[in-house]
């Protein structure tokens, strides 16, 4: 039996086969996340887990390795290796058979890695360097693949900052032409903000940022950048790849935040409202600390129709008082217990004060706002004026203050 999966998929089956017939021993192909590509021919015995250890069994049933298991295997330099890494078992870790790693690399930079179980006595130095050369050819066709997607960000800038209509059109037309077949793919659309640099030359290209289809900066705010990807999906129901991607670039950027992803979607069509989406999820989870730092469209509730405000929406007249840094503790404390949906126990313990200190600052809100806070509509409007200002601070691009 085998599989694959990639734009070259057919090409890397057919290049691990090689590997597997030139070792005597099925060989699997990762790319640098740990997710398998492809893998050679196994017996039926091979493939029962009893078989095989459980990282093993897990790569092949599963088709991905975890985080920890990455980690481990990286520990023994496989990231820096320019030729076959031996690893010995290690059963405390789950790895009970020893394994070769060959690194496959394209002008120096590991693109992914070929597995074999290290049996004795295992292939000899001649059969490892044959092998080495394939890795050589799997490598030019990862580059390939990446590098399809490296000179779209003209084309998908336009796209994201066109105006509605037949200037988006034109635009999705022309990002459709330059993708051809993989365009009408799954996809997310992920938004990292703020980005630290308004150089597009300090964006990372589509080739370095796993599962990028294409990447471009995008104007936030009045001063700032963001940094849009489109992200490709191997179904709509699985977003790990765009959530992934953002936690990524979150960890290694200094100056970046938050990130939003948009909902997944299939084709080109919807690729602006995607933008949309991201973008106001991103800014959701820097009014919002604990939506993010990664905020998915479907998990950010209000902040959905709050998001779609006009930037310069006025603030309500009854809230300007109260929304003065002067009175920043009681605009809190009211936030707090709307929040909690009006039970004073919960808002007491939340903000570490006494039930009569709330009621105290409850009044003086309702004193500087002339809202009555037992009136739904005036909650609902109180409530509605305090999150649209988190947005607005957040727009400067420092998450909002809890």
């Amino acid at each position: 039996m085998s599989q694959a999966s990639g734009d070259h998929h057919g090409d890397y089956q057919e290049l691990v086969d090689d590997i597997s017939e030139l070792l005597g021993a099925p060989a699997t192909l990762e790319n640098r996340d740990f997710e398998l590509l492809a893998f050679g021919a196994y017996d039926e015995g091979e493939l029962d887990p009893s078989a095989l250890d459980p990282v093993r069994a897990r790569s092949i049933l599963t088709r991905r390795s975890t985080s920890a298991v990455r980690a481990w295997f990286e520990g023994f330099g496989i990231t820096r290796a320019n030729g076959p890494v031996r690893i010995p078992p290690t059963p405390e870790a789950g790895v009970y058979r020893g394994r070769i790693c060959l690194p496959v690399r394209h002008r120096s930079v590991v693109l992914g890695y070929v597995w074999l179980l290290d049996d004795d006595p295992g292939p000899s130095a001649e059969q490892l360097a044959g092998a080495m050369e394939v890795t050589d050819r799997i490598g030019a066709l990862l580059a390939d693949e990446a590098q399809a997607g490296a000179d779209l960000t003209r084309e998908f800038r336009t796209v994201l900052t066109a105006e509605r209509g037949w200037q988006r059109d034109m635009a999705v037309a022309a990002l459709r032409t330059a993708l051809g077949a993989r365009g009408e793919g799954p996809h997310a659309v992920v938004c990292v903000a703020p980005w630290p640099s308004a150089d597009p030359d300090d964006a990372p290209s589509a080739r370095t940022v796993p599962h990028a289809t294409a990447v471009c900066t995008v104007p936030w705010g009045t001063a700032a950048q963001s940094l849009a990807l489109l992200i490709r999906l191997r179904a709509t129901d699985v977003p790990a790849p765009a959530l992934s991607a953002a936690s990524r670039l979150l960890k290694e950027t200094e100056g970046a935040v938050a990130a939003g992803v948009g909902a997944p979607r299939t084709g080109l069509a919807g690729l602006g409202a995607a933008w949309q989406e991201a973008s106001a999820s991103a800014r959701a989870a820097l009014a919002q600390p604990h939506l993010g730092p990664v905020a998915e469209w479907g998990a950010i509730g209000p902040y959905r129709l709050l998001t779609a405000l006009p930037p310069d929406t006025a603030q309500d007249p009854a809230v300007r008082t109260l929304l003065s840094p002067a009175h920043q503790e009681l605009a809190r404390t009211a936030e707090v217990y709307l929040d909690r949906a009006g039970q004073a126990g919960r808002t007491a313990a939340e903000l570490g004060i006494h039930r009569q200190t709330l009621y105290y600052r409850l009044s003086r809100v309702e004193q500087l706002t002339g809202l009555d806070l037992a009136d739904g509509e005036d909650r609902l409007l109180l409530h509605m004026a305090l999150k649209s200002a988190r947005l607005q601070v957040s727009r400067s691009g420092e998450p909002t203050p809890r």
